[in-house]
């Protein structure tokens, strides 16, 4: 147990570090994924999305991931959102990553800004700037990958309404885990 609770602290003092000294505002990163391969198609035809400019992501045995974002609809902020991930299985270093959520309509959205959506079982592949995800979601599956910053890419599209894309920023992650992403929302004020 006391093994195990270190590994956790460890992991999580690995990506704790990454998600503040890597941050990008949220123009720049909705740049990046506009102008990355299909990701820029789901601006024009999704009722609206969500974007983390970074994720921090770290785990030695168990892993741990976090990062803010926020939510919008029609290209008007109308709330806040982050996301928490807890892995279990062989898997070594840590990553900094963007991530971003598209809905492909109302029933999606309101669904993601519920409260606690979750994301189930992940299975994920990641190299230094290069990296592959298969996602299992709670209603179904989605898939994604992402070379750099300008080929990010998904397979399938839409999958139960979302459509979620990743682009490596930095780090090294070897993993073969279980674990899941929960986002919570808060609506702007």
């Amino acid at each position: 147990m006391h093994t195990r609770l270190t590994q956790l602290l460890f992991a999580l003092l690995i990506a704790v570090p990454f998600t503040p000294a890597l941050a990008a505002d949220d123009a720049e990163t909705i740049k990046v994924f506009r102008n990355a391969g299909q990701s820029g198609k789901y601006f024009g035809k999704s009722y609206g999305y969500a974007v983390f400019p970074t994720i921090g992501k770290g785990a030695v045995g168990i892993g741990g991931a976090h990062g803010s974002g926020r939510v919008y609809t029609k290209g008007a902020h109308v709330g806040d959102t982050s996301m928490t991930q807890v892995t279990v299985g062989f898997q070594l270093g840590g990553q900094t990553y963007s991530e971003i959520i598209f809905f492909e309509n109302q029933k999606a959205f309101e669904d993601f800004t519920s409260g606690n959506f979750e994301f189930g079982a992940q299975a994920t592949a990641v190299a230094i700037t290069a990296g592959a995800s298969a996602q299992a979601t709670t209603g179904g599956s989605s898939a994604g990958a992402s070379g750099t910053q300008h080929h990010a890419k998904t397979a399938g599209g839409y999958q139960n309404g979302m459509a979620v894309f990743t682009v490596a920023k930095g780090g090294l992650m070897y993993e073969a885990s279980i674990g899941g992403q929960k986002f919570s929302y808060k609506p702007k004020k």
